[in-house]
Order: C-alpha cells, then structure tokens, then sequence
C-alpha cells in the first residue's frame, strides 16, 4: 500500500510506527492530511487548539489526531497523541515530497583547487565555492548558492537555492538553509573620527550548530574578534537578523523580521515573536518567551514571558493616549511631590 506516488498508510500502521493509541476501526486509510475543517475521508487531521473543539462533531476526516480528552467526541477513527500537534508533523512528513538529488557536481559549478567537496555531495548549476572550504558527505547545495573562503559544512547540510556563506562560515551537521539567505557577512562595526566613519575589520566568523534550520533572506553577520554562534537546533524564520558576535542558545526559535543587535546573549528554548528587537549586549535568559513586536531594552534574568509596546486601537484613541504619555513623567513628579508633602 506505500507506493512510491501515492502513499498510504492504515491508521493501525500509523499508531504503532509512531506509538500512538488507536481509537475506532484501524484499518482507516489514510492517503495524505488536511485541516480539521477541510479534511476528507482518506485524510488525516488533528486538534491541538480548544478554539477548534467545535469542529470534531461535523469533521470528515477518516482519522483525527487529539489528545485522551477528545477521543470519544471523534466521530471516525482518533489516534491519541500527548502532544497532537507534534504527532501531526511526525505523520505529514510521510507524505511531503522530497526531490532526490544524486551525488555529484553540475558541470556549471565553480570550485576552486583548494576546496574539497565529499563525492557523496550534490553540488547543483551555477554554485561557487571558494579556497579551503569543505563540504562533507550527504550535503546538498543548490542552485546559485555561493560559498566563500574557509567555510565547513557539516554532514547532511542543506542550502536550497542562492544561499551565500561569506566567509569563515561553519555549519554543522544537518543544518538546512533556505534560499536567499547571508551568512558570514561584515558584522556592522563603525568607528567614528574627525566627522567620518571607518569600518572596524570583523575578523570573526559564523559558528551554526547541529540541526538548525534557517529562514529565506535571513542575514546572520559574523563576529568582530569572536564567532557569531548558533547552538544546536535553534531555528530562525525568514527575514531575520541576527548581528555581530551574537549568541543563540540551543532550541530557540524566532520569528519572522526579528534581530538581535550585536553582542546580544540569548538563552535556551527561548521564543521571540516575529517582528520583536533585542539591544545589543544585553542578555536573555532560558526560556524567555518574548511577544511579537516587543523590544527588549534590559537584560532578562528570569523565566517567562515578555511584553512592550501598545495594544492596536482607533487612530483617534492612539493619538490621544499617545499625547499623555509625554505627560506621565510631569505626572509622577507631581504625585510624588503631594504624597512627600501629605501629613502621615
């Protein structure tokens, strides 16, 4: 039944390859997922959200993912999972299709006589790699990719397409880039004198641990003196920065548009919201939950989550409330003035 095209799997199979109690008739067979909503009779879907609870009762789909409370309200077949959402992934990538890419350099790359590239690689058209650089066995580089000087990358790698690594750029095991993506870029070191800036050489590089993953047009600078470093399996979003010497602790993720200015020390298991800033130099704890568009201004000592800014409001409101804020310095003055002249 797992033909190479159409993949299928029974609910049975789906329970014991991913040790997930079965719920109702395993001999469903499931042909590909879809959302609880859109799911149909050969179709897996889950439920992690409360907020879809709703939807159990008129669902479809020929089996459901869910936690032991839900079980009994599927109508079909449910497989029970602590963490739904997660089994769900683990279940999707069976049906995701991978191109395979055999080993080989295209006859358009370009690699210079001191690289050394694994002749169990894919090297795709048009990729450049520089002097000294090595790419192990398992790795694939596609299309246009651009590999500079003194770069590693590690077993399994993989830079799907337009990925540049500057230079001094090592990347262990496993790692996956999306297209368009910099690393290894001149870290944003100025130095001004008699009115005129002058650039400050960045002579670090990018250090990017086992099993991370990062997101299209993701800028990652490497370090001034030291390594800009990412620990294992910390995976950033598109459109991210990430700046100079910066440090990412292992399994943090962040969200797209985010940065961390130079210098910045963020924790493990750490999540910052898309479109969110961390100051330079500052540090972040483990497992700071950071909320979209904050800005962390001070250092984070303790565990938790984080907020900054303004809730979205009429222009109208926003424009009177954000008048008083320039009020509330000459506010406190005068409440702390009374409260010290105030009789005990």
């Amino acid at each position: 039944m797992r033909g190479m095209e159409t993949p299928a799997y029974t609910a049975a199979e789906l329970a014991e390859r991913f040790s997930l109690q079965l719920h109702g008739d395993g001999r469903t067979v499931v042909r590909g997922v879809a959302t609880l909503a859109n799911a149909g009779p050969e179709q897996l879907a889950f439920l992690a959200n409360p907020r879809y609870r709703p939807q159990l009762a008129a669902a479809r789909a020929g089996v459901v993912v869910v936690r032991a409370d839900d079980a009994e309200a599927v109508p079909g077949t449910a497989l029970v999972a602590r963490d739904p959402y997660a089994a769900f992934a683990r279940i999707a990538a069976l049906f995701e299709r991978v191109p395979v890419r055999e080993p080989g350099i295209h006859p358009s790359a370009v690699i210079d006589p001191d690289a050394e590239v694994s002749p169990q690689a894919h090297i795709g058209p048009f990729v450049t790699i520089g002097a000294r650089s090595r790419v192990a066995a398992g790795c694939v580089i596609g299309p246009g990719c651009v590999i500079g000087e003194d770069c590693e990358l590690g077993e399994g790698c993989e830079l799907v397409a337009r990925v540049t690594l500057v230079t001094r750029v090592r990347l262990g095991r496993r790692v996956r880039i999306l297209p368009g993506a910099v690393l290894g870029a001149p870290g944003f070191g100025l130095a001004m004198e008699n009115g005129r800036w002058i650039n400050v050489p960045q002579l670090g590089g990018v250090v990017v641990g086992d099993d991370c993953e990062i997101g299209a047009n993701t800028c990652i600078d490497r370090g001034a003196l030291e390594d800009t470093v990412l620990e294992e399996d910390v995976r950033l979003d598109n459109l991210v920065q990430i700046g100079h010497n910066v440090r990412i602790g292992a399994h943090t993720a962040m969200a797209g548009c985010s940065a961390a200015a130079g210098s910045a020390r963020i924790g493990r298991y750490c999540l910052v919201g898309g479109g969110a800033g961390i100051l330079g130099h500052l540090e972040v704890t483990d497992k700071v939950t950071v909320t979209a568009m904050s800005l962390v201004t001070h250092s984070i000592r303790e565990p938790g989550e984080y907020s900054s800014g303004t809730p979205l409001t009429d222009n109208r409101t926003w424009r009177k409330n954000a008048a008083r804020f320039k009020q509330l310095d000459a506010l406190a003055r005068r409440v702390n003035a009374s409260l010290q002249e105030s009789p005990e």
